[in-house]
């Protein structure tokens, strides 16, 4: 390699190389493919969790530490490098330490190319922040796609409802206006501006979140909220909101809220550490349990109630109407 004025020169000596593989975040491997042993600098030890020092590597032993779900495919790569020419990349979990799941790329090139004296060369990078952007982006599509879906629903759901109780068009969309409008001071109380500081009423949030599918756009005789004074924050006023929605997105469509005669009770106690929520309804269509897998909004409802709220949840289906229990950790409320 020679220097960029075209001198002869040599720039890339090996120390020059460590600092550029360094600071790329290159960990370099070299693989015997007779003897299976594998020679690692030090970045690529602390990327395994491998002491410094241990020896024999092998590839069978570093296979100990690959996820479970990975391990085949990963298999199936290195092997196929001793008989296919060409770059190969490949991206795997391995777990390290305490349970820790960390994302490794693996790259270099296969047979005759890179292989000099039945040994091969390549990288492994760390690629764990990338993996979990890219799981984060999913996860965040697919709850838009959601979202979105149950807005139409909602939005639907609504005219109904206001069409059942109005005498003409101007009563129904006067009932329409306030629902919606409620639904906008909920967006209101969970989304605070920038720089407000403060908390909210657990009680006043469930209110506003279920004005919409009440009489006349309140809560009232269908809809009774019975709750203790409990400040929420911020973070979890958010959580709430998407929990309550969900439910009562679910109870529009195919619950107690579906029709003229069903009732809503909602109530909470404290606990000690926990509070606990029963969503409880009654007069609706007969219920029976879902069957087959969670769909995405069930499993949206337990992610965020056992990871923001620090808790869990119970469905019920009683045939005369769905019976939801949450218990919520008290401290991670005011959050």
């Amino acid at each position: 390699m020679v220097s960029p004025s075209g001198s002869s020169a040599l720039v890339w000596d090996a120390e020059r190389l460590r600092i550029a593989s360094d600071a790329a975040g290159i960990a370099l491997w070299s693989w015997n493919v007779d003897t299976d042993e594998i020679a690692l600098d030090k970045r690529a030890h602390n990327l395994w969790a491998v002491p410094v020092g241990e020896t024999p590597v092998t590839f069978e032993a570093l296979s100990a530490k690959i996820h479970p779900h990975d391990l085949d495919r990963v298999r199936a790569a290195f092997t196929n490098t001793r008989t296919l020419a060409g770059l190969y990349e490949i991206d795997f979990r391995v777990v390290v330490g305490d349970e820790v799941v960390r994302w490794i790329s693996a790259r270099g090139e296969g047979a005759d190319i890179g292989i000099v004296d039945r040994v091969m060369f390549g990288v492994f990078m760390d690629v764990t922040d990338r993996k979990q952007a890219e799981e984060a982006r999913e996860m965040l599509a697919g709850e838009m796609s959601h979202r979105v879906k149950n807005l139409f629903a909602l939005a639907s759901a609504l005219t109904g409802i206001a069409a059942r109780s109005a005498a003409t068009t101007t009563e129904m969309a006067n009932d329409l206006t306030l629902r919606l409008t409620a639904l906008g001071r909920a967006h209101s109380l969970v989304r605070s501006a920038p720089g407000e500081e403060g908390k909210a009423l657990l009680g006043d949030l469930l209110d506003v979140l279920l004005a919409p599918y009440g009489d006349e756009g309140m809560v009232g005789d269908r809809i009774t909220v019975s709750v203790p004074e409990i400040r929420i924050g911020e973070t979890t006023a958010t959580t709430i909101a998407l929990v309550v929605h969900e439910l009562a997105t679910n109870s529009v469509k195919y619950g107690a809220l579906s029709n003229e005669n069903g009732r809503l009770d909602l109530s909470c106690v404290v606990d000690g550490d926990e509070v606990v929520m029963a969503w409880t309804e009654r007069g609706g269509p007969p219920v029976t349990a879902p069957k087959g897998p969670m769909g995405f909004g069930s499993k949206l409802i337990a992610r965020s109630v056992t990871g923001q709220l620090g808790g869990s949840i119970v469905f019920d289906w009683p045939a005369d109407g769905a019976v939801v229990r949450l218990r919520m950790n008290r401290a991670k409320l005011g959050r």
